[in-house]
This record gives C-alpha cells, structure tokens and sequence, in this order.
C-alpha cells in the first residue's frame, strides 16, 4: 500500500499474533479494557480476529497492524498491512 493509503486508513487495529497454523491466515487477538457499567471496574477484554496474510510472513507473538476490507472468506475481513 501506498503512503497515501494508509493514511486514509482510520480503521486501523493493532494486536499480537495468537496462531499462524493457517495457510495466508493468521488470528490476531486485540486487548482492551473495558469499564462495568455498574460498578465501575476496569477489566481486560481480548477479541479475536482472523486475517489474511498473503506471505505467511507472521509468527506467533508478533505485532500487527490490520485493516478492514471486503470479505475473503467467511471468517477474513481484514488484511495485514
């Protein structure tokens, strides 16, 4: 992607490679911390995503920048930047 791309780009999630044992897919799990309503006390939230990686280039444990794109499968709507 060009420069000028990527900074049109405002969906753009960071997260950390949890599993790479699919082919051109990887899941990225992405953590935020969320506020109880109620009573107020933060807790930790990791939501999973799969995307495509079209180099296999990714490992486990690797930092990842992603964006939102047209469907590729059932389950893959974002793609590695």
């Amino acid at each position: 992607m060009t420069a000028k791309k990527v900074e049109k780009l405002n969906n753009i999630i960071k997260g950390i490679v949890a599993s790479d044992k699919m082919d051109k897919t990887i899941v990225v799990a992405v953590e935020s911390f969320k506020t109880h309503p109620k009573y107020l006390k933060k807790y930790r939230s990791t939501k999973k995503y799969h995307v495509h990686d079209e180099n296999n280039k990714y490992r486990v444990g690797d930092q990842v920048k992603f964006f939102s794109i047209k469907p590729v499968s059932k389950s893959k709507t974002f793609k590695v930047l």
